[in-house]
C-alpha cells in the first residue's frame, strides 16, 4: 500500500458511504483512479466491507455483558467456535492464549434476558467449563479506526 492507498482507507474507515468523487477530491486524486484503487483494495482484502453502525438501544439490546469462556479441553475447540458463529446475541468472540479461553461480547435486552441466554445459551456451548461475565457499564471507545 502506498500513500495515496493509505489516505484512501483512512478516509473510508471515517466514511464508508463517501462517494468516490468526494473521496478523490479529499485526497487529490481524479476519479477514475480513485475508484480503481478501492476496487483494488477491495479486491485485496483490505477493505473487507462496508457496514451500517447500529445503535444496540435503539433497536431493543440495551444490555452489553463481556464473556470470559474457559473449555474443559481442546477437545470441543470448533465445536464451540462454530456454535458462537451461529449464535446472534453474540456480537464478537476472540480466542485468547492463556485463561480464558474466550471472550465473548453478549447483547440482550436487559438483566433478564440476559439471565436467560446465560442459563439457556451460553452454559450449553459445546465444551464450556467456566463463564464469567461482566456486565459493560460504559461504553469508551469502539470501533476504531486503524492508525494507517
Amino acid at each position: 500500500m502506498d500513500k495515496l492507498d493509505r489516505a484512501i482507507v483512512a478516509q473510508l474507515q471515517l466514511d464508508g458511504r463517501m462517494s468516490a468523487t468526494a473521496l478523490a477530491a479529499k485526497i487529490g486524486l481524479s476519479v477514475a483512479p480513485c475508484h480503481r484503487r478501492i476496487r483494488e483494495l477491495e479486491r485485496a482484502g483490505v477493505i473487507a466491507g462496508y457496514q451500517a453502525v447500529v445503535d444496540p438501544e435503539k433497536v431493543g439490546l440495551g444490555f452489553e455483558a463481556l464473556v470470559f469462556a474457559t473449555l474443559k479441553d481442546r477437545a470441543h475447540l470448533k465445536e464451540f467456535e462454530s456454535a458462537v458463529e451461529r449464535e446472534e446475541l453474540i456480537v464478537d468472540a476472540q480466542r485468547l492464549f492463556g485463561e480464558p479461553d474466550f471472550l465473548l461480547r453478549v447483547y440482550a435486552r436487559d438483566l433478564t434476558h440476559y439471565q436467560h441466554v446465560y442459563d439457556e445459551v451460553l452454559v450449553e456451548l459445546p465444551g464450556v467449563e467456566k463463564l464469567t461475565s461482566t456486565i459493560v457499564m460504559r461504553n469508551i471507545k469502539e470501533r476504531a479506526v486503524l492508525p494507517v
